[in-house]
């Protein structure tokens, strides 16, 4: 059966001419961009604030204070000379930076099941073809820049995990020419606290689960409190294979791809998404859901919950796609989008705008289904006006809602 409540007002023209004369805000008109090809594969700041951008005071609870004495080792540089120690013990003395991380974490009491710490205490490179190996009960607060160089391949990442868990990474900057920024498989009680990157090439965040024979056996409790990702050529923060995922804020800044991106991830709740031109020329998002996230067993309990998602320029704003859903977003605002502005295709139980939002120009609101999935279902589009695009909906959802919308110059192409 398919229900459809739809209340849409237009607004006067008079008042809509003082917007599109930027009296009352900017429509921010925007080519509407081809639909993605592959369904499940792949502008200016507008004075946005950079919540959790550089310059922040970084992680409260391990702050990069110059006090060492809760550290059970510390590393520190001088000129080109690192050191790093364990209480009295010197366990490396050297010119080599990840050298010198290595051996203070290799120093920690092994069979340890308390977490031990150590403090890094300067900048300095690391190379692609390299990574730090996190073990398990471990706090590594780099009070530095990580700046990776050269190139590489494979999963190598200036901060590395496999099969370990409760990791806490309180603060780290990293900058250069990484695979990936951040790579963690099989990690379960993972925190990161303030995490900056200013990157040119590969995936900022990557966490994930793909060393389990059985990729149900999700990793669980994942946290990251304040992500900023610049110029990575593919995501800022993805997750895969997640249940029981807490993420703060997310800054993207020119991204190759999404700025963040769950896959097959349950359970989270993530406070702000924004992004300023994430995946430009492609069919990826701002925020996207995809294989499966927010699918709990067979059904789709609202289970994902975003405070916001803000959106300029890129590709998508919002893309649900791949049999997700079970996902409810408070409040949007995507403006100038090369791509659509919101693609809902072949999702379940979504909510945009619980409480409010806005679409300005850019591509349109869509929901739509490929059929080799179930069509999309109980999708839920309200609180928003829509400007200079249009709202698409094709093929017919099932039990799609679309409620208390404003349209200004905007079409509407909803099933009725």
């Amino acid at each position: 059966m398919k229900t459809r409540i739809l209340e849409i007002s237009w607004m006067p023209v008079a008042l809509a001419g003082l917007m599109a004369a930027g009296c009352l805000s900017d429509p921010g008109v925007g080519p509407e961009g081809s639909a993605d090809s592959s369904g499940d594969g792949s502008g200016a700041d507008d004075g946005l604030a950079l919540v959790g951008s550089p310059g922040g005071s970084g992680d409260a609870a391990y702050p990069c204070d110059g006090d060492t004495s809760r550290y059970n080792a510390v590393v520190t540089q001088s000129g080109s000379r690192w050191v790093a120690r364990n209480g009295s013990r010197n366990v490396y003395s050297g010119g080599d930076m990840r050298a010198a991380v290595q051996a203070a974490l290799d120093s920690l009491s092994r069979g340890r099941t308390r977490k031990e710490s150590v403090l890094v205490q300067g900048s300095g490179t690391i190379a692609a073809s390299s990574r730090l190996s996190v073990p398990s009960y471990t706090v590594l607060n780099v009070c530095g820049t990580i700046d990776v160089t050269g190139g590489g391949s494979g999963d190598m990442a200036p901060i590395y995990a496999r099969g370990r868990t409760d990791i806490e990474i309180p603060n780290v900057t990293i900058t250069g020419t990484p695979l990936y920024a951040m790579f963690f498989r099989d990690v379960d009680n993972l925190r990161l606290g303030h995490v900056e990157l200013r990157v040119s090439s590969g995936l900022g965040i990557r966490i994930d689960n793909h060393g389990h024979a059985d990729r149900a056996d999700k990793v669980t409790n994942i946290e990251l409190d304040d992500v900023y990702a610049e110029g990575t050529s593919s995501h800022g923060v993805e997750t895969y294979g997640v249940d029981g995922l807490r993420i703060g804020t997310v800054v993207a800044r020119d991204t190759g791809e999404c700025g963040l991106l769950l896959n097959d991830t349950i359970n989270a709740d993530v406070g702000k998404v924004d992004a300023v031109n994430a995946g430009t020329g492609t069919g990826y998002a701002a925020f996207r859901l995809a294989n499966r996230a927010g699918r709990v067993g067979d059904g789709y309990p609202t289970n994902i919950h975003v405070g916001e998602v803000v959106a300029r320029g890129g590709g998508r704003g919002i893309f649900c796609v791949s049999e997700s859903g079970g996902a409810s977003i408070d409040r949007i605002d995507i403006s100038g989008t090369g791509s659509n502005s919101i693609l809902l295709e072949n999702c379940h139980n979504v909510n945009i705008a619980a409480e409010s939002g806005k679409v300005t120009g850019g591509g349109d609101v869509r929901l739509a289904a490929r059929t080799q999935f179930a069509n999309s279902s109980d999708i839920t589009i309200q609180n928003l006006t829509i400007s200079n695009t249009a709202v698409n909906e094709s093929p017919c959802a099932v039990n799609s809602t679309f409620r208390n919308l404003t349209l200004v110059n905007a079409r509407d192409n909803s099933c009725r």
